[in-house]
């Protein structure tokens, strides 16, 4: 859906963007089953979706049509940079139908440099998406041209790692004060959170594990019924 840029985001503000993403190699890891999530997602009132991997993108896109933010996860040995490290991975999520593309905007070193990944992005005619660990990564993401700022990778870098038990609201206060379109993601698992995020300034927030990892929720109810014995 190459839809008008401006309307892509005006369809997501406000709204839950549910991250179909499941478990790596787990059960629920494959095509038809991530396009079913989507479909369950959206018939459930999800605005938007993120979508990993391209196999993946073309199974849900032909099904949907809500804007989706889309990835390509590798693990590297020369790099922590697991989020659409390169140029290819890029180009790769656009022909497949990808709306946004979201990247990781810390300065760690990667495969294709950063400022290079965001403007192969929007070369591509896509919005760039900037998944970032803190504001010095959302500063620098704006002035390369992302359209969408989020907190996503807070608490998941070396850096910001242990600095917040739950969501990080301080730095979707943050990233508001620097204008461009705030995406809350990271730990928002209960609807409450997902509520206090647009209070803190976020234009939509993200969910994924308690939506999406049938593995991770069932855990957390496994866990607190042990726990009460």
């Amino acid at each position: 859906m190459n839809a008008d840029p401006n309307e892509v985001l005006a369809r997501l503000r406000g709204g839950l963007v549910a991250s179909c993403q499941p478990v790596d190699d787990g059960p629920m890891d494959r095509p038809e089953i991530v396009a079913a999530m989507a479909q369950a997602a959206v018939a459930g009132g999800a605005a938007g979706l993120r979508i990993e991997g391209v196999d993946n993108l073309r199974a849900v896109r032909p099904l949907v049509r809500v804007p989706i933010i889309a990835i390509v996860k590798r693990d590297l040995p020369q790099t922590p940079v697991r989020i659409t490290t390169s140029i290819a991975d890029a180009r790769a999520l656009a022909a497949a139908g990808a709306d946004i593309i979201a990247y990781d905007a810390t300065p760690r070193r990667r495969t294709d440099p950063r400022a290079e990944i965001a403007a192969a992005i929007m070369a591509s005619g896509r919005l760039a998406m900037a998944d970032c660990a803190t504001i010095e990564d959302a500063r620098a993401a704006l002035a390369e041209g992302a359209s969408v700022i989020g907190s996503t990778l807070s608490g998941y870098t070396a850096e910001t790692e242990g600095l917040h038990d739950g969501p990080d609201f301080e730095m979707l206060s943050a990233l508001r004060s620097l204008g461009g379109f705030v995406m809350a993601e990271g730990r928002y698992n209960t609807p409450e959170l997902a509520a206090r995020a647009i209070a803190a300034g976020a234009d939509a927030v993200t969910v994924g594990s308690a939506l999406t990892r049938l593995e991770h929720v069932t855990s957390w109810f496994a866990d607190a019924i042990r726990g009460a014995r």
